[in-house]
């Protein structure tokens, strides 16, 4: 499954943190091995089941939302300098990070992808959060994940979660123009 993961995943090889770059993997393995998904499916499937005949997948776009925030801070970091202070480790697990409760948010019923039990009553910053948890991502990471969403509106972002946060938003609100 390691393999599988990294497929999907080549992004994870950019965490230079070796400790790090393991507890991301695993956190991964563990969502699939719980999910009704399978790494091939992650490639299919919409990545928003809010999005009538999405045609974007899940992987397209959490890739894309990891690439965009890694573009984002160097950016920022060349622009600004020493004026502004990124942890590239923690901005990078935490944008690989931040869907990954949604393996626990989906069920299949009947081969159609539908919203599970879970996922109604939870979702996915807190499920995502609960896993990195359990792998020991340090809270700057779960951070991240938490409050990439509508839930870290109210809060005050850390400047990786603002960088994620927006890069996400950047590679969703236009599907739903």
């Amino acid at each position: 499954m390691r393999e599988k993961v990294l497929s999907i995943w080549p992004e994870i090889n950019w965490i230079k943190d070796q400790q790090l770059r393991e507890k991301v993997l695993n956190c991964w393995v563990y969502a699939i091995e719980n999910s009704v998904l399978t790494p091939e499916d992650l490639e299919m499937i919409p990545f928003s089941l809010l999005i009538k005949d999405c045609k974007i997948s899940f992987m397209n776009h959490k890739r894309t939302a990891v690439q965009l925030s890694v573009d984002i801070a160097k950016r920022m970091k060349e622009n600004f300098g020493d004026e502004i202070l990124i942890d590239m480790d923690i901005l990078i697990a935490g944008a690989i990070l931040i869907d990954v409760g949604k393996l626990i948010e989906y069920d299949k019923v009947d081969g159609k992808l539908t919203t599970s039990k879970a996922g109604k009553l939870l979702r996915h910053p807190f499920s995502g959060v609960a896993i990195a948890d359990r792998f020991g991502l340090p809270p700057e990471v779960q951070h991240i994940i938490a409050y990439h969403a509508k839930e870290g509106d109210l809060a005050k972002r850390s400047v990786e979660a603002i960088i994620v946060h927006h890069a996400d938003f950047v590679s969703f609100d236009p599907f739903r123009a």
